[in-house]
């Protein structure tokens, strides 16, 4: 079980806990840049606009692109740039035009679970131990509870939104298990994904969309979203998990995105003022729980 894991196995799951507190603090954040007028092309130019001139330089200077442990090819990191660039984030943030944020929350986290598991069975021949069927199992029940009743409403056109939210979970899965698949370094592989997305998607959105939304934002709040969306989320989180992969595996690694909805109620409560409901406390510790029960499972 949890306590039989090793040093390093511990060191996995602090860069795991770590990259779900970014993402929390990034659904929190985009709640209240929502609240600020903000829409969903605004947060992923944030993203990967951001991110992406801040990891310009060390991309064409590090010239680390080619064969051997931790370095991966153009070819792979175009993919893996396909898998969580601009494609992920369009998903991500287009499901929320069609389908409320407790259907995000649950179907998003759930898919990237679920598809991990069958990925890293198929394309990295880890094994599918009970106990994590079992956690996972748990962790969704969990997060079906954080979402509450809202998850049974909606109109005619949220299959759509749900179809995207499921689309993002298994893109990113698709990306973690890639990754560990063809060995490539966390700096790497963000590197690849958030320049990429950076040259891809902000075109579009300069010419489509402008600038005028962020412009309007006070500047401590542009601040802030900056270092949060572009930052925290663009680049350390994914050099965070990139490293719990690394160390724990694609199929338990990608468990820890469960954990987002749950560190975005924690911090909603002092960002925006959202107390958790009764259901939704007891999710989170569901959620928790069958986290532990995941990763307590042994070794992938």
């Amino acid at each position: 079980m949890i306590a039989t894991l090793g040093r390093r196995e511990w060191l996995g799951i602090v860069y795991g806990a770590s990259a779900a507190i970014i993402w929390g603090g990034q659904l929190a954040m985009s709640r209240a840049g929502a609240t600020s007028g903000l829409d969903g092309f605004d947060m992923a130019a944030l993203r990967s606009g951001a991110a992406g001139l801040l990891l310009l330089p060390w991309l064409l200077t590090a010239r680390r692109y080619g064969r051997g442990p931790g370095l991966t090819s153009w070819s792979h990191a175009l993919v893996l740039a396909v898998a969580a660039g601009p494609l992920f984030i369009m998903a991500s943030m287009g499901g929320f035009h069609f389908a409320p944020l407790p259907h995000g929350a649950v179907l998003q986290p759930s898919a990237m679970v679920l598809a991990s598991m069958a990925l890293s069975a198929l394309l990295l021949r880890e094994r599918l131990r009970a106990l994590r069927l079992i956690g996972a199992g748990i962790i969704v029940v969990g997060l079906c509870l954080i979402a509450g009743p809202a998850i049974l409403q909606g109109d005619r056109l949220t299959p759509i939104g749900d179809g995207l939210f499921l689309l993002a979970g298994a893109m990113f899965a698709l990306y973690s298990a890639l990754s560990r698949r063809w060995n490539v370094g966390p700096m790497q592989a963000t590197g690849a994904v958030t320049v990429i997305a950076g040259l891809v998607f902000m075109p579009f959105y300069l010419v489509l969309h402008g600038l005028d939304g962020l412009l309007a934002l006070p500047l401590p709040m542009l601040l802030a979203q900056v270092i949060v969306q572009g930052l925290l989320t663009g680049i350390v989180s994914l050099v965070v998990f990139g490293r719990a992969v690394e160390i724990l595996g694609a199929g338990r690694a990608t468990l820890f995105p469960a954990l987002a909805p749950v560190a975005a109620i924690l911090i909603g409560i002092p960002l925006v003022g959202e107390i958790p409901t009764l259901a939704q406390t007891l999710g989170l510790f569901i959620v928790t729980g069958g986290l532990v029960l995941s990763l307590g499972a042994g070794r992938s």
